[in-house]
């Protein structure tokens, strides 16, 4: 009897062990499938349990098998060929809709001012460039003896500081905004502000000159055509005496040439000297050719162009006639 009962006491000791090592075995064959797990999602492949990785088959110690990690198992490849490589598919990303925006009114540009219209620039000539050029001189903007009318490098310079002075492009070409602004600085210039600097037309010439060779000088024109049978082969550009030596008018006639004269009255030169009414004479100036028509003679008719007076005393006869006029 005491011997069955030690029989009996030994083996629930073995069974005891039996079960203790099933539960150990269960523990770890837990954590080898936890492991196996976290390394697939760690690098992103599928675990395969295989059978009796768990530490024994169905009717092992492990029992039943876990239901496996993955899709079914591919069939197995005939002999003699290379098991086929699963295609491993690249993850997608889920296409994303793009935002609708809605359409939007690109913002009205402000329409840039339209170019000024350039009225004269460089190389234009005439009489708008002479009042141009008068209308400077009088704000001391264009020096020199006089408009010429001609629009050269110095109506340019002249152009630019007056636009730089007042804020404006200096382009040197006259627009319309330059115009207007010269417009509100200044007056309008005279004939004779126009033509400080000579060449001015002449007058229509008196009834007197058609006739025969004749000095024709106007008085209102400021000229001095030399005219042969009505017609006019040279003008030039005279300025007369004051009001307190004036010139005389009427019709004379030449009746003496002096190349190199010296008035002994004024202490003067009067080179090509014509004398055609007592001390008064036809002849060339330099204080004209100076200082334009900002002075006056004694009473004679000033040439100012030494080269045309040369020209016209080369020409001139005595006897021949002479005609001042208005």
């Amino acid at each position: 009897m005491m011997r069955g009962k030690s029989l009996r006491m030994g083996g629930q000791r073995q069974w005891g062990e039996h079960m203790r090592g099933r539960a150990v075995i269960r523990r770890a064959s837990a954590t080898a499938v936890v492991a196996v797990a976290v390394g697939a999602v760690v690098t992103g492949c599928k675990a395969d349990v295989v059978d009796g990785a768990a530490g024994g088959g169905e009717d092992g110690v492990g029992g039943k098998r876990p239901p496996p990690l993955t899709s079914s198992p591919s069939p197995p490849s005939p002999p003699g060929t290379r098991p086929a490589k699963t295609p491993t598919t690249a993850p997608t990303a889920t296409p994303t809709a793009s935002p609708t925006t809605a359409p939007t009114t690109a913002p009205a540009r402000s329409k840039a001012a339209p170019a000024l219209k350039v009225l004269l620039a460089e190389g234009d000539q005439g009489e708008r460039v002479r009042e141009l050029q008068a209308r400077l001189r009088q704000i001391g903007w264009f020096g020199g003896p006089g408009p010429t009318g001609r629009y050269d490098a110095a109506t340019v310079s002249a152009v630019k500081g007056f636009q730089a002075k007042r804020g404006l492009p200096a382009t040197g070409e006259t627009d319309e905004a330059s115009w207007r602004r010269l417009l509100d600085m200044t007056r309008k210039p005279g004939f004779f502000e126009r033509y400080a600097a000579g060449d001015q037309p002449p007058a229509k010439p008196d009834p007197r000159c058609l006739e025969g060779r004749v000095l024709c000088i106007s008085k209102k024109s400021r000229t001095l055509t030399w005219m042969v049978d009505g017609r006019a082969l040279s003008t030039v550009d005279v300025r007369f005496g004051s009001q307190y030596t004036p010139t005389r008018d009427g019709e004379f006639t030449v009746y003496w040439k002096s190349r190199h004269h010296h008035s002994t009255l004024y202490d003067t030169p009067m080179p090509y000297a014509m004398f055609f009414s007592g001390g008064q004479a036809v002849h060339y100036s330099s204080d004209f050719a100076d200082r334009g028509y900002g002075g006056t003679s004694h009473g004679c008719v000033n040439v100012r162009q030494e080269k045309k007076i040369a020209d016209l005393f080369a020409q001139v006869r005595t006897g021949d006639r002479v005609v001042i006029y208005w």
